[in-house]
């Protein structure tokens, strides 16, 4: 996939229909937001749904993730990212650690279409695919209903949960990698306030598991403290 089509990909593209339920609430995210207190943004409104909070929100965070990861996007290629890494350890597409001699954490691809056993990929191929993996969840009438008032399924909020852990895992490799480059580019500000916003979701709605949140442990006691 070149430049072209990745920029493409990245572009955050999806909005909630004006009139909706979905866009009031998408509406009240920002405003709280803009508030200035994060931690009363990312709370459920009083007497709403909250497979909808979630529903808008995971829309919300993939197209700010898209923003995030576009800043370094000419700078994450399979030359300088030849694997897809953060911390201090290895870890599995299914949680199985294991130390390997670069003491990293090393994510490992697996969907149920090319790569239906954990792959090894570059870091800009993994997050082509992560990327393009939630844009069809969310495009997906099974998991996320079109229409206003039909009922979740069942494994709805499961269903998120993966989503924000793999979302979880861009941010990991931007800073672990590619942080550097953010601070030149004057967006470190920037990063950690759309991080900070992101992991005080997760924190309030537990949607990432705390052996996956563990690259980036000492950020987030900062951050949320």
């Amino acid at each position: 996939m070149n430049i072209f089509q990745r920029n493409k990909t990245f572009r955050p593209k999806k909005t909630h229909n004006k009139g909706t339920k979905r866009h009031d609430l998408h509406k009240h995210a920002k405003a709280t937001l803009g508030g200035g207190d994060m931690r009363l943004a990312v709370m459920l409104p009083e007497n709403e749904d909250l497979n909808e909070w979630l529903a808008v929100n995971t829309v919300d965070f993939f197209n700010e993730i898209s923003i995030v990861y576009g800043t370094i996007l000419e700078f994450c290629s399979k030359e300088s990212c030849p694997l897809m890494s953060a911390g201090p350890k290895y870890v599995s597409a299914t949680l199985i650690s294991n130390e390997t001699s670069g003491g990293r954490f090393e994510y490992l691809w697996k969907d149920s279409k090319q790569y239906k056993t954990p792959a090894k990929l570059p870091a800009p191929e993994y997050i082509d695919m992560l990327m393009s993996w939630v844009e069809e969840q969310l495009a997906d009438s099974s998991v996320f209903p079109p229409t206003e008032g039909a009922p979740y399924p069942r494994n709805f909020v499961a269903s998120i949960k993966n989503i924000f852990r793999r979302l979880f895992r861009v941010y990991a490799h931007v800073y672990y990698s590619h942080f550097d480059k953010i601070v030149s580019l004057g967006a470190e500000a920037h990063l950690n306030s759309c991080f900070k916003h992101f992991i005080l979701f997760v924190l309030q709605f537990d949607l990432v598991d705390t052996r996956e949140q563990e690259p980036l442990k000492d950020l987030i006691a900062n951050l949320v403290r």
